[in-house]
């Protein structure tokens, strides 16, 4: 046999744990539902965070819940009431909709399937409109900004700024070159003793060519003349000893 008032009084603790503060215990009389039993309301919001959502969601569903004494082999009852912003032709279709649910699911705990249901639908039915509202809001503040408009671009006012542009893009490579010109010939132009100091000097005297064979052959040239000179010499000179002795 069943254990019904066990199984709901786990499933309580459940959604306790789950929902937290979205999930409270009411007065009977609260619930608009014919029974005495422990009755409880799950409040649900577009948001999700742990901000107010009373004070930022712009429509806010409860869902109401009562065990009956054979549940979950019977259907929960269930009532829906509009905490803020929705129209009670989606309250009844939405109800008849989880009814359905609930016969699917009987005989199993199916309070946070009809929850998760119900979120579900109200996500869909009211999140568009609230997207829908935000654009209208954002469209309208776009209209209320003014922007500034500039010139309108022809094909005359385009020539004439690329003109310009060519000018002046033509005039800031001149600068470049006449700048560049000028560094190089102060480079080039150096002082006798700033010339001197970086060893060209000593780097020229030392690179002289020298032209192939003719130092050689001057140098050879001046031998045979200096070497018949002494040889003229030393024939006068042996003639004037030779005629000295025979005199």
């Amino acid at each position: 046999m069943t254990d019904h008032v066990q199984e709901q009084e786990m499933e309580i603790e459940a959604l306790k744990a789950i929902l937290m503060d979205e999930f409270e215990e009411i007065h009977p009389s609260e619930s608009r539902l014919n029974t005495s039993n422990r009755c409880f309301l799950i409040k649900l919001s577009l948001q999700d965070d742990e901000t107010d959502e009373s004070s930022t969601s712009p429509v806010q569903l409860g869902l109401i819940f009562s065990h009956t004494e054979k549940y979950p082999d019977e259907i929960p009852l269930l009532n829906l009431k509009s905490i803020k912003g929705i129209p009670s032709s989606d309250l009844k279709f939405l109800k008849e909709k989880l009814e359905q649910e609930a016969l699917d699911n009987l005989g199993m705990a199916m309070i946070y399937t009809l929850v998760t249901s119900a979120k579900e639908w109200f996500t869909e039915r009211f999140d568009k409109d609230t997207d829908n509202d935000n654009i209208e809001e954002e469209t309208t503040n776009k209209d209320e900004i003014i922007v500034p408009r500039g010139e309108p671009v022809t094909v005359e006012t385009f020539l004439a700024w690329r003109e310009k542009f060519e000018a002046e893009v033509a005039l800031e490579r001149a600068k470049v070159l006449t700048e560049s010109t000028l560094a190089t010939t102060k480079e080039k132009k150096l002082t006798g003793r700033q010339w001197f100091q970086s060893g060209r000097a000593s780097s020229r005297h030392h690179a002289i060519p020298i032209m192939e064979g003719s130092n050689d052959e001057d140098d050879d040239d001046d031998f045979d003349d200096d070497s018949e000179d002494d040889e003229d010499m030393l024939d006068h000179y042996l003639g004037e000893k030779f005629d000295s002795s025979n005199n």
